[in-house]
């Protein structure tokens, strides 16, 4: 739940800004369009709330025909679909659907993307572990494109020395297929990384860190959105000079 209350602050956060007359924020506002979706699986995360306890639920709420519910949506893109780190068993959490795309909300995710061609660059939020990942998720092997593989590289390593969360390409957490950044990056070609947000261990919340944790983990990720956004029209930008001249002071955090 920490992955959708984290891009509904950034939202605020540039909304909040932009009133302000924040430089920063105006500038990147008044040069870049970004489009925010706070919530993907909506019925699942309803679920997962309904009677006042957590349930640990991953997937939508699919009636699958055999008594069990549920696709996991990172399993249900059309790349590499149904290969590594994904199961065809219904009762799986990571069961990843009849065909690819099947599910109407990675449907939705496609079409959303494929229609605005100005897209450049996707980010994800996830729970938990403290990562940001990066393409490949299917296979150990780097990106074969060395100038796409060093802009994920040098942008995880960049938006690491905020957060302090460990960069690394997604395979190296486990092998996943038909996940949303392989899809961005493998079919369209666009920049993709997917954020794990705090904490670092099932010990410390894990899924459910709790309400008191909102405002710190918003706030270690706040200038990583920042620089995705600044970045976002060029992203090879980062390769030429990546650290110089970087940002003005964004001083708004409305809580």
């Amino acid at each position: 739940h920490i992955s959708i209350e984290t891009p509904l602050l950034v939202a605020k956060n540039l909304a909040a800004g932009w009133k302000a007359g924040d430089l920063r924020i105006t500038q990147l506002l008044n040069n870049r369009t970004v489009y925010i979706v706070p919530m993907l699986n909506v019925d699942g995360a309803e679920f997962d709330i309904d009677n006042g306890s957590y349930k640990s639920w991953r997937k939508n709420r699919r009636s699958n025909g055999d008594g069990t519910f549920g696709v996991d949506l990172n399993r249900n893109y059309d790349h590499q679909w149904s290969t590594v780190g994904a199961s065809g068993n219904t009762r799986s959490e990571t069961y990843y659907g009849k065909s690819a795309f099947s599910e109407p909300e990675t449907q939705a995710v496609r079409d959303f993307v494929t229609s605005h061609k100005n897209i450049t660059l996707v980010h994800s939020y996830h729970t938990f572990s403290e990562l940001i990942l990066y393409p490949w998720g299917y296979t150990d092997v780097p990106v074969s494109d060395q100038k796409d593989f060093q802009i994920h590289k040098t942008m995880a390593e960049k938006m690491a020395t905020w957060n302090n969360y460990t960069p690394q390409q997604s395979s190296e957490l486990y092998l996943t297929s038909g996940d949303t950044c392989d899809w961005a990056y493998g079919v369209l070609k666009l920049i993709c990384f997917t954020s794990e947000l705090d904490p670092k261990s099932i010990w410390d919340g894990g899924f459910y860190p709790g309400q008191a944790q909102i405002e710190m983990i918003f706030k270690k990720n706040w200038e990583p959105a920042l620089y995705m956004i600044e970045y976002a029209n060029n992203p090879a930008r980062v390769l030429e000079a990546p650290d110089k001249n970087y940002g003005l002071s964004a001083g708004i955090l409305a809580e």
